[in-house]
């Protein structure tokens, strides 16, 4: 091979291309960012609209269906989901993943520009952003003092901290939960302002122009420009009560007459928790593409130096969640599992080589690979995060197999007396076409994973990269460093009378009763080609009986993974007060801090990723301690914390435990009816989990339309406000801010400290029913007479829906359940069952969502990746060995994998799910690897001229050692990610489990099935050669070319479906070593006993 002879001939330029990679490989490796997870491009937006006041269908009408039709119209578009709540609606887009983000944000901003006229002038602006769901805090901190108020503390934040902490390089954005600003609070009395007989409109616009300084233009006086301003900003906060607001006769009335004005804590709109005291906490976001460790260490640091140099000594500032430790244990764990796993593959190399220069030699495939596929991760801009380490990890025994193989085959040469140098070269040259296959076709089966559809196929890309990457240049190296260290560096163990140690005495004892294994093993392939249709039946039987275990191994999403977090959502009853949620909260709070299993929790009130919190909803974060000191996984803690919480009356929770690939995001079944007619849909719901609830395995069975909440009806008399000169919009325009607050300027105070001015009714009128109808609504313009809200409205109290959910462009009621931990395992199939046998009526549908979603999209990509996968193996085996027929054969050892793929996972107590099958379609590649091995040896020595029988028996007795090793180095360097042994990595270990069992079953039946199929292959070849016209004579040749000697060999060599097909060059005869000879007389044993 020229690769080879290059190395061979020039053995310091080798060395000096290992070098550069080993180099280039540490430098990208410290620049490359550590993540938790592959940085995707989600493109998904949201639109936040508030709507102050304004009831759910309100919201729906007037927010929500002009901004669904018209973003439903956007090219690429694949799920419009709406959320209408009291006062505040929320649009979610999520686009197709070709489409880029930046793309999706555009298309947004230009429909929202188009429509932005036609929505009520009573809501905000809309707020359009970047909607992402792994969008996560990287760190949280929480400030809390003993001596200070929230107010204080939220004073202290501003001035010092927040800011401090924005300057923190890769920070995208820093948020106070809890937070409580001072402002000036203007509280009217509306008794008061009626007697005054002045409308709220003036007492808004007093206010506003005289709360700042008033720019009014500039004045050039020759070379000189100053600017004009109108200082009539008030200085003091008792300047506001001396404000005229408007006259009386003669009399001005000021704004102390009909308000009181104080400055004085906010009203709070959400609350914090650190371990059940009181906190303010700071999320920080990352902007994209940030290192996750360097960015939370930077908080960290800036936090540390705060506490130490700028806050009080009462104060205390303190990381309570961090991305950069789920980031740093999860990288070690997956970096340990690797440093295991290659340890294991080397020793496994020592056993059967019996030599430590062999060992050294074949081993430094393993580091150059390793490193110098950082070269190509950082060029490919791909990150350190636990996909490409997880592929490094799982690839360990992979890198070393290519030079297992030529190493092995190099000593082989040598133990048959060869010189180094030519030992080298022979045997790389005789097995350089079977090494390439072997690679070839893991890449290939790598190539469909491009293809794969969805937000797992964008993850499983990097995965799928990084593992391509590696075998090339594992491949490279057994090419080149191998036998060129094979032809310099003598090896006097190589030689089969070389004195040997204990240790090689002992590994020596070993191998002689591996030789007697191999001897056994021939054996069984020669009854297996004198019994071919038992055998293949045998296989058969097998292979169907394995279908048996899919009802027990079951199927899920994502498996379980144990990260020591446990996460808990609460909803109080429908319009409770942030202080009622919280003390609910307290409540369960001290309920947890009695577990020995928790170590801290972190609880949050009313406050959401995109401003859609409510205060009756909460959630509290539970952080437990490690894996060691306690018996129960993660996932086991949620499942006892759930007869717990159903101790407390009133409330709905939901119970999960989070992981690194997902988690915390819901129930695992949800089932969503869709249509139009609220009602319909609270029956439907209701049958549905009725139905449910009769499934053994499903609890906790929960439905999204919530009880209704008290709301007060005001219906206008349009007739009698239509002579007022007051229209809806102008109620709706007095109200809101009188009920819920408005912010109607701001005054900066001296020291330059900045307060919102808030103008809002007095607590009395605003918690009495029967004090809404004497508030001011407007003035008549022929009396003068204040109007009040009685006047003009009739005020009654109902019910109304707490949110409406819309899902493209229909409501939608969604029925969510918990899976028990022994729920069997065809528990998705019962409940697709129960959507698919459930009438509905006319314009109302079933839509799976969770797992079952999930499941299908995953299962969907997947069996497209596994097809596509054989095809590509099909292509490669095709194209190498130059026949149509011989890769059948070769491929029959795919279908033998799943026999172990099942076993594996049911030993493994692993689940059928996404890790397991990309496991499985990496198992293609792997498992073609002997088939290739014992087929190439087998198409030498029939070129030879040995009978088809004879080169079948030769190829397993020469192929069976290497084909052992390189199967036993995956097997062990899998084997720590299989045993789970370190916290935050049981989610890898289905991947594991599938590949160590699919490997161990394929080389068995591989082994024994492949030789049977060439022989049927065989008889086909020549039966279709018959049928084909031979090729014509090549008139140009000086010799007619040798007949072969064997009848099955010149069939085959005319057939253009040729099986086993003839080379130009014949390889040399190689003499057999002493090991084989000691095999064929174990062989003759066997036979005579």
């Amino acid at each position: 091979m020229f690769l080879t002879r290059v190395s061979v001939n020039n053995p310091v330029f080798t060395v000096m291309v290992m070098l550069a990679i080993t180099v280039f490989g540490l430098f990208s490796w410290q620049r490359l960012p550590v993540e938790q997870m592959p940085d995707v491009d989600v493109p998904a937006v949201a639109i936040v609209v508030a709507y102050d006041g304004a009831s759910p269908e309100a919201v729906e009408n007037d927010i929500i269906k002009p901004i669904e039709d018209t973003m439903a119209t956007i090219g690429g578009i694949d799920v419009i989901r709406s959320t209408a709540q009291v006062g505040q609606a929320m649009v979610l887009m999520q686009f197709d993943l070709g489409m880029s983000s930046a793309e999706a944000m555009n298309d947004v901003r230009d429909r929202m520009a188009g429509i932005q006229s036609s929505l009520p002038d009573a809501a905000d602006m809309p707020t359009i952003l970047k909607f992402d769901p792994s969008d996560t805090p990287v760190i949280s901190l929480a400030i809390s003092s003993d001596q200070r108020s929230l107010s204080q503390l939220t004073q202290l934040a501003e001035d010092h901290v927040l800011d401090r902490l924005r300057n923190v390089g890769g920070v995208g954005s820093v948020s106070l939960v809890g937070g409580v600003p001072a402002q000036v609070d203007v509280t009217i009395d509306p008794d008061r302002l009626s007697a005054q007989g002045i409308p709220l409109s003036e007492v808004r616009t007093a206010i506003a122009a005289n709360a700042a300084d008033l720019p009014s233009g500039t004045i050039t006086e020759g070379a000189t420009s100053q600017s004009l301003q109108i200082r009539s900003a008030l200085t003091q906060v008792g300047d506001f009560r001396d404000l005229v607001i408007g006259r009386r006769g003669d009399q001005p009335v000021h704004l102390s007459e009909v308000a009181d004005i104080r400055i004085g804590p906010a009203e709070a709109e959400s609350l914090a928790f650190r371990d059940g005291e009181p906190a303010l906490a700071i999320d920080v976001m990352k902007v994209q593409g940030a290192n996750t460790i360097a960015v939370a260490s930077g908080i960290a640091h800036a936090a540390q130096a705060l506490g130490a140099d700028s806050l009080p000594g009462d104060v205390r500032i303190e990381v309570i969640a961090s991305e950069a430790g789920a980031v740093e244990d999860s990288v070690s764990a997956v970096q340990n599992m690797l440093v295991e796993g290659a340890i294991l593959s080397v020793v496994i190399v020592f056993l059967f080589l019996n030599s430590w220069r062999s060992t050294v030699i074949t081993g430094l495939a393993l580091p150059i690979s390793m490193i110098g596929t950082m070269v190509a991760l950082y060029f490919l801009g791909f990150t350190l995060n636990i996909m490409t380490l997880m592929a490094l990890s799982l690839s360990v025994g992979i890198l070393i197999d290519d030079a297992i193989v030529v190493r092995e085959n190099i000593t082989r040469h040598l133990q048959a007396g060869k010189s180094h140098r030519r030992a080298a070269l022979e045997g790389t040259a005789e097995i350089g076409l079977a090494v390439t296959a072997t690679t070839l076709a893991i890449v290939a089966v790598f190539l469909p994973v491009a293809f794969m559809e969805g937000i797992l196929g964008r993850f499983f890309l990097q995965f799928g990269a990084t593992v391509s990457v590696a075998v090339l240049i594992s491949l490279f190296v057994a090419f080149t460093l191998d036998p060129m260290l094979s032809s310099v560096w003598n090896d006097p163990a190589s030689h089969p009378d070389a004195r040997r140690g204990p240790v090689g005495r002992t590994i020596a004892r070993l191998n002689d009763g591996f030789d007697r294994l191999t001897g056994r093993y021939l054996s069984v392939l020669r009854w297996s080609l004198r019994h071919r249709l038992t055998t293949l039946g045998i296989a058969f039987g097998l292979f169907m009986a394995s279908f048996a275990l899919i009802p027990t191994v079951g199927a899920e999403f994502l498996p379980a993974e144990d990260n020591g977090r446990v996460s808990i959502s609460i909803e109080t009853p429908p319009g409770s007060s942030l202080d009622y949620t919280a003390a609910r909260v307290s409540q369960i709070e001290t309920r947890l801090r009695d577990l020995p299993e928790v170590a801290a929790t972190y609880a949050s009130i009313g406050a959401a990723a995109v401003g859609t919190g409510q205060k009756n909803t909460a959630t509290i974060g539970v952080t437990l301690v490690p894996q060691a000191q306690r018996n129960a996984s993660a996932m086991e803690f949620a499942a006892s914390l759930r007869p717990i919480l159903r101790r407390f009356p009133g409330l709905q929770t939901e119970v999960s435990a989070e992981g690194d690939l997902g988690g915390g995001a819901g129930k695992p079944v949800q089932i969503v009816v869709l249509g139009q007619d609220s009602d319909v849909l609270r029956r439907i719901g209701d049958q549905v989990a009725g139905r449910l609830a009769a499934i053994a395995g499903v609890e906790d069975i929960t439905s999204s339309m919530r009880q209704a909440q008290p709301e007060i009806g005001i219906e206008l008399d349009r007739e009698r406000a239509s002579e007022l000169g007051i229209s809806a919009r102008d109620l709706g325009a007095v109200l809101a801010p009188m009920m819920t607050g408005e912010t109607i300027a701001t005054w900066t105070a001296p020291g330059s400290q900045s307060h919102d001015v808030v103008i809002r009714l007095d607590q009395t009128a605003r918690s009495r029913v029967a004090a809404l109808g004497n508030l001011p609504v407007g003035v008549d313009a022929d009396s003068g007479q204040i109007i009040r809200l009685d006047q003009i409205a009739r005020i009654e109290q109902r019910s109304g829906p707490v949110e409406i959910l819309r899902e493209q462009l229909s409501r939608r009621v969604t029925i969510e359940a918990n899976l028990a931990p022994d729920a069997p395992g065809d528990v998705h199939a019962q409940i697709a069952q129960l959507t698919a046998r459930m009438p509905l009526p006319e314009g109302y549908r079933f839509s799976l969502g969770g797992e079952a979603e999930q499941m299908a999209e995953s299962g969907a990509s997947a069996a497209s990746a596994l097809l596509l996968a054989v095809i590509f193996i099909y292509l490669v085996l095709a194209s190498q060995f130059g026949s149509i027929l011989q890769p059948l054969a070769i491929m029959m050892s795919l279908p033998m994998s799943l026999i172990g793929v099942m076993v594996g996972l049911w030993l493994g107590g692993s689940s059928l799910n996404v890790m397991s099958a990309i496991g499985f379609i990496m198992l293609m590649g792997l498992v073609v690897k002997n088939a290739i091995l014992l087929v190439d040896n087998a198409n030498q020595q029939v070129r030879e001229g040995t009978n088809l029988y004879d080169a079948l028996v030769g190829a397993a007795r020469i192929r069976f050692r290497p084909i052992v090793m390189t199967t036993l180095a995956m097997i062990l360097g899998m084997l720590p990610m299989a045993l789970s042994l370190h916290q935050g990595t049981s989610q890898n270990a289905p991947m594991a489990h599938a590949v160590i069992g699919g490997l161990v079953s394929s080389t068995l039946l591989t082994l024994v099935v492949v030789p049977v199929m060439l022989t049927y292959l065989d008889a086909l070849g020549r039966h279709a050669a018959r049928f084909l016209p031979d090729p014509p004579p090549d008139h140009t040749a000086t010799a007619p070319p040798p007949a072969p000697a064997d009848p099955p060999a010149a069939g085959l060599a005319t057939a253009r479906l040729a099986l086993l097909p003839a080379r130009d060059q014949p390889a040399a005869h190689l003499p057999q070593s002493p090991a084989a000879d000691r095999i064929d007389r174990t062989v003759q044993k066997t036979s005579a006993g």
